[in-house]
């Protein structure tokens, strides 16, 4: 799978790559059990956390899962897969997705204006005269032009909702133009909340146990803590003066979309599950809440991006990843971890962290009951742990019929030394842009560098119309790319050929 992956960014970027170290052997998770639980219990006492639980979701299901410390400081109540924790901003990925589920039904367009749902925002006074009027999407993106705001907007998920009809009739501050650059904000996805129940005709809270948490089977959550029963509950602490204090616990209120959501590991992990399985692409019957298409859209992010460490101990040395906001999610491409949707959770009493690695099928989640103490460092830790244990096993890109037959034909092309073998097959621009002859004489300077290419490396799609590949030759190996235009039938556009440095005498 590695080896795979190295060929086609070698044969993509025509980068001479050096000789593979032989990767060790895969360990198990239960082997690396041990490792995982030392992150974590370092974590727990450094942050200074009464209680957290952590799993690992693969392949659909919880394959590991732990707890330690308590729930609460007085009954001494360990923390147990089944106990209760407030996950604060992780909640807005269930309601991106109930905005995207509205969508599908034709209830709402992600580009109309908020406005149509929420008429108290018609009377805003926009911070310039040509800033754009707010959209769902810019709220779902985080670039409606608000300030940040934790810890404020935190404190206020016990807002009763003639309040926040106030707050939103009164107008608000804005900190730039919305859609010119993404600024994090609390306050939008609590707007979001009320989208969603004007766009549904039920409260948000019904709205998200009615299509997620139920057909989900997440019984034990939901998003009135305090009724939550008392011998599952976490309770939330904060640290200072070098003790705990116990936080207030909070009602459910107006901003209850943006953070209010409480769940046991056991349930989350079912949510996990449900997100993962929607990748890769297929033809499998569409059995989710939400269409796959549409989870997998939550991985669509802004334009405004940045470059940013990977989080956790890896951080400095592992390359910079490319991080965007999707719907709900913070998305990143980490060169060895591939596709990342992530997010992490603070709130009074509660720090938690999700990562969510869809081209491996999993998922690694923390939750923690000690105010702000995201457990992002651990998880991300546990990540590349499993990585290099060889745990995380990518999908392969399948071969297809039309790429199987061109390549076929290359080969062919190239034992010939010449292009007979593609006539028919060739895009109108490939003798444009290089002529017969020119080929046939390339490939005979080929030839005379490295002879015969017998044998091929199992190919490594990029898609179902292009390729990366590996010759191996006599005298040395070749790499290349097969690229197919967007005809049909299918032809072949381009073909590149380099000899691998160093491979042959």
């Amino acid at each position: 799978m590695r080896s795979r992956s190295r060929i086609a960014l070698a044969a993509l970027f025509a980068v001479a790559s050096p000789a593979a170290a032989q990767d060790p052997a895969p360990k198990t998770l239960e082997q690396l059990a041990p490792d995982i639980d030392a992150r974590f219990a370092t974590f727990q006492t450094d942050a200074h956390i009464p209680g957290l639980v952590y799993g690992v979701v693969q392949n659909g299901k919880l394959v590991y899962v732990k707890g330690l410390g308590v729930q609460d400081l007085d009954a001494r109540r360990p923390v147990t897969p089944d106990s209760l924790f407030r996950i604060a901003s992780m909640t807005k990925a269930f309601t991106a997705l109930s905005i995207l589920s509205l969508r599908d039904q034709g209830k709402l367009r992600l580009d109309d204006l908020a406005e149509q749902y929420i008429p108290e925002m018609k009377g805003w006074t926009y911070p310039t005269k040509d800033s754009p009027r707010i959209r769902i999407r810019d709220l779902l993106q985080h670039v409606g032009g608000f300030v940040t705001d934790d810890p404020w907007g935190d404190r206020q998920q016990v807002l009763p909702q003639a309040e926040f009809t106030k707050m939103i009739a009164a107008g608000v501050p804005f900190s730039r133009a919305p859609q010119s650059q993404h600024e994090y904000s609390n306050f939008g996805y609590a707007l979001l909340g009320r989208i969603v129940t004007k766009a549904s005709g039920m409260a948000y809270t019904d709205y998200v146990r009615k299509t997620i948490l139920t057909p989900l089977g997440m019984t034990a959550s939901g998003f009135d803590a305090p009724a939550a029963p008392k011998d599952k509950y976490a309770l939330g602490y904060r640290w200072e003066n070098d003790a705990w204090a116990p936080e207030p616990e909070m009602v459910d209120g107006a901003f209850n979309a943006m953070g209010g959501l409480q769940v046991s590991a056991n349930d989350y992990a079912k949510w996990v599950a449900f997100l993962l399985s929607a990748w890769p692409a297929r033809d499998d019957p569409d059995t989710g809440p939400v269409r796959r298409s549409t989870v997998r859209e939550i991985a669509q992010g802004s334009n405004f991006t940045s470059v940013v460490n990977r989080i956790g101990s890896s951080g400095a040395d592992a390359c910079k990843q490319s991080l965007a906001y999707g719907m709900g999610w913070r998305v990143a491409q980490d060169c060895e971890l591939g596709l990342t949707l992530a997010h992490g959770g603070g709130y009074p009493g509660y720090g938690s962290h999700v990562m969510l690695m869809p081209d491996t099928g999993t998922g690694i989640f923390a939750l923690a009951n000690r105010t702000y103490a995201g457990p992002s460092g651990p998880a991300w830790d546990t990540a590349v742990a499993m990585d290099k244990a060889g745990l995380l096993v990518r999908r392969d890109t399948p071969v297809s019929p039309a790429i199987a037959e061109m390549f076929a034909a290359t080969q062919a092309a190239y034992a010939a030394g010449d292009l007979r073998p593609l006539d028919g097959k060739l895009a109108m621009n490939f003798l444009l842009d290089r002529s017969a002859d020119n080929w046939t004489a390339e490939l005979a300077k080929l030839k005379d560098q490295v002879g015969a290419c017998p044998t091929a490396e199992p190919l490594a799609p990029l898609g179902a119309l292009s390729t990366a590949f590996r010759l191996n030759c006599e005298k040395g190996k070749i790499d290349g790319t097969l690229l197919l235009a967007p005809t049909s039938p299918v032809m072949i556009q381009a073909w590149r050929l380099r000899v691998v440095p160093g491979d042959h005498p």
